[in-house]
C-alpha cells in the first residue's frame, strides 16, 4: 500500500488543532468521567466501566494489527516500533487494564467519542509507521531513538504501577475518597496520567514524526488537565 501523505498530514494537524481546542475547553469545564460523573444519569446513558474501557481502547490495538496483517511489508524498524510501543501499550490497556478496572460507569457519548478517536488514531499511527516512515541504519544508533524508548518504557512502568495503586486504593465496599500514596504519587497527584504522557512523548521522540508528535500533544492536552482537576479535587 502506498503512503497516503495528504491523509496523514491532515489527520496530524487535525489532532494538533483539536487537542489545543480541547485543552481550552477543559479549562472552563470538566469532562464528566470517573469521579466527575453526576448522579442524575440514567442506565441507558452510561456503560459499565470494564466494558467501556475495553470498547474504547480496542480500536487502537485492533486497527494497527489489521493493517499489519493485511499488508505484505518487509521487516522494518517502523514495524518494530509500532508493535513494541503503540500496540504493546494498547494491548495492556485493552486486555489487562479493562478487566481489572473498578471505575464508575462512563457516559455513552464519551465512550463513543473515544472509540472514534482511537479508531482514527490507530489508522494514523499504523498506516504511517507501516507505509510512510523510513529509517536508515544510522537511526538505530541515534540518541533520539534510544532516549525515546527509555522514556516510553519508563512511562509505561509508571503508568501500570500507578494504576495498580489506584485499583487497590479502597477495600471492597469502601466508597470514601482516598488520596493515593506510593510510587510517583509521592511527587505528582496524577501519576498515572504523568506516566502515559511520558510514554507518548518518548514514542514521538523515538519515531521523530508529525503523526506521533500530534498524538503526544493531543494526549498532553487531553489528560493533562485531568491531572490538574484531580489535584484540585
Amino acid at each position: 500500500m502506498e503512503c497516503k501523505e495528504n491523509v496523514i498530514h491532515y489527520l496530524s494537524w487535525g489532532f494538533i488543532i483539536s487537542g489545543v481546542a480541547y485543552l481550552f475547553q477543559q479549562t472552563r469545564t470538566q469532562t464528566p468521567y470517573g469521579r466527575y460523573v453526576t448522579s442524575d444519569g440514567t442506565p441507558g446513558r452510561t456503560c459499565p466501566a470494564k466494558l467501556a474501557w475495553f470498547l474504547q481502547e480496542l480500536p487502537s490495538f485492533l486497527v494497527p494489527m489489521l493493517l499489519l496483517l493485511s499488508t505484505d511489508t518487509q521487516p522494518s524498524l517502523g514495524k518494530d516500533l509500532l508493535l513494541w510501543t503503540f500496540c504493546l501499550h494498547y494491548f495492556q490497556r485493552t486486555f489487562i487494564y479493562s478487566l481489572r478496572t473498578k471505575g464508575r460507569p462512563s457516559p455513552l457519548y464519551i465512550v463513543f467519542s473515544a472509540v472514534v478517536f482511537c479508531s482514527v488514531n490507530g489508522f494514523l499511527q499504523g498506516h504511517y509507521m507501516l507505509h510512510c516512515a523510513t529509517y536508515d541504519d544510522a537511526w538505530q544508533t541515534d540518541i533520539r531513538l534510544s532516549t525515546g524508548l527509555l522514556i516510553f518504557f519508563l512511562g509505561m512502568a509508571i503508568n501500570i504501577h500507578s494504576d495498580h495503586i489506584l485499583l487497590n486504593l479502597r477495600k471492597p465496599g469502601e466508597v470514601v475518597y482516598k488520596i493515593p500514596k506510593g510510587g510517583m504519587f509521592e511527587y505528582v497527584s496524577g501519576a498515572n496520567f504523568f506516566g502515559e504522557i511520558m510514554e507518548w512523548c518518548g514514542y514521538a521522540l523515538a519515531t521523530w514524526s508529525l503523526p506521533t508528535f500530534s498524538f503526544a500533544l493531543f494526549t498532553m492536552c487531553s489528560i493533562g488537565p485531568r491531572a490538574y482537576h484531580h489535584h484540585r479535587y
